[in-house]
């Protein structure tokens, strides 16, 4: 994706005043729900010396940030020979080593996107590398193979073997243009296979993924994977792209509600017509509408969890840390001009999607929930003593803190203005985390 044409809400934690707890995750690894980031324009950022800062301002490295937001997924594109464009270039060999290496570090998992290109590679270009420029389609077929081997094999003599590997990006009009072109699929599936059998000859435990965009658009899937079936094609996922923002018409908000059952339908049917798992591998909303995007994001998820079968496998959003004062005006991160993410990554927590059980959780209810006179009651359950009670906006700012009884029976006054709040309890021991909603 780029279209230029042109709580656990805080995962460090007052814990004794000293150090954060962590939250795991209670699913087996094997069955993992992918929350993912691509990160593609990262080492560039870090090169021209942008600094992150996590919620409480304390400068971190971004993958850290994001695996503090339960990001366990890290998704990195490679160009073939990119220039040196601050936006438009690098996603080398070399670099993707660099980050894949980083990101494994971290306890994450990496998907590798070959563009097959010098630059971008989306619906509306998909151009030869220049160095496959002048080759016959016996040469481009060899390429594809060569250069996908190439990257993978030294992932993997580096110490990384990617789970997940895509053969192109966003090709519904095909790749390679024009001896790959969906008008011809006797040589686009060939280019596929191609690709696929280099991935699994590196490891054969890596899955193939196919990407189209518009992932609500049923009839494009159809059409596409239909073709594939016919022609042989071999590929182990369907990944779709999902940006409201780029629905016609583009570069206008548009409401996520409008499209959201068009794409939990098309995931349905994804995996019921091909037998196969989906994932949702890009999507993103604008970063001036935070709530919307977080809503965007909750439902995006529960779409793709409410596939059966379990073959809703995982959802990534494109470029989070991409802030629009670095990118020259990208507007769908997640990310704000303070260098700290906003609060619609918090879509990933645990708590808010209810993807996984938090390992210690102080058990409180708050209520009334929605909230409208103002006034909050706090139920603790199981424990005893006091919790430091902290209430943050969508934004991530602190608006309210205060030290309370866990025997606590009156209302605390709140005085906020209307929207959506995260409160976190902690008593010292145990940690949990509520969405709040203000009327």
């Amino acid at each position: 994706m780029f279209k230029y044409n042109s709580l656990n809400f805080f995962k460090g934690i007052f814990m004794s005043g000293i150090f954060a707890m962590a939250l795991a995750f209670a699913q087996p690894a094997q069955a993992q729900f992918v929350k993912g980031a691509d990160v593609g324009w990262l080492s560039q950022m870090e090169a021209t010396g942008y600094k992150f800062y996590n919620n409480n301002g304390v400068q971190q490295s971004c993958l850290q940030i994001l695996k503090d937001k339960e990001i366990n997924t890290i998704r990195l594109r490679v160009f073939v020979n990119p220039s040196n464009n601050k936006t438009d270039g690098h996603c080398s060999k070399k670099e993707t080593v660099a980050m894949a290496l980083k990101a494994q570090a971290l306890g994450m998992k990496v998907m590798i996107d070959f563009h097959y290109s010098d630059s971008w590679a989306d619906p509306s270009k998909q151009t030869k590398p220049a160095a496959w420029g002048g080759h016959t389609f016996s040469q481009l077929l060899i390429d594809v193979y060569n250069h996908t081997f190439e990257v993978l094999d030294t992932l993997k003599l580096c110490g990384v073997t990617p789970q997940w590997v895509q053969i192109g990006n966003e090709i519904k009009g095909g790749m390679l243009w024009p001896d790959g072109s969906s008008s011809n699929w006797t040589n686009l599936s060939q280019l596929l296979n191609k690709g696929y059998d280099a991935a699994k000859a590196v490891d054969s435990s890596i899955k193939v993924i196919i990407h189209l965009e518009g992932g609500n658009e049923n009839a494009k899937f159809r059409t596409f994977f239909d073709n594939a079936k016919t022609k042989g094609v071999r590929y182990d996922i369907i990944g779709l792209s999902y940006y409201p923002y780029w629905i016609s018409p583009s570069g206008v908000f548009k409401d996520y509600n409008l499209s959201i059952s068009d794409l939990g339908n098309n995931m349905n049917d994804m995996a019921a017509r091909y037998g196969k798992g989906v994932m949702v591998v890009e999507v993103g909303g604008l970063d001036t509408q935070v709530q919307d995007t977080y809503n965007m994001l909750v439902a995006v998820i529960g779409k793709t969890l409410a596939v059966p079968s379990g073959k809703g496998l995982g959802v990534i959003y494109w470029e989070p840390q991409g802030e629009r004062t670095w990118t020259g005006g990208y507007a769908l991160s997640c990310w704000g001009s303070n260098g700290k993410p906003t609060a619609a990554l918090d879509a990933f927590h645990t708590n808010t999607t209810g993807l996984n059980q938090l390992a210690t959780s102080i058990d409180f209810n708050i209520y009334p929930n929605p909230c409208i006179n103002g006034l909050l009651n706090f139920e603790f359950k199981a424990s005893s003593g006091y919790s430091h009670v902290r209430i943050f906006d969508i934004n991530g700012l602190l608006v309210k803190e205060q030290l309370i009884s866990n025997f606590n029976t009156n209302p605390i006054p709140l005085n906020l203005s209307p929207g959506i709040y995260f409160v976190h309890a902690d008593d010292g021991k145990n940690t949990g985390i509520k969405k709040l909603v203000i009327q």
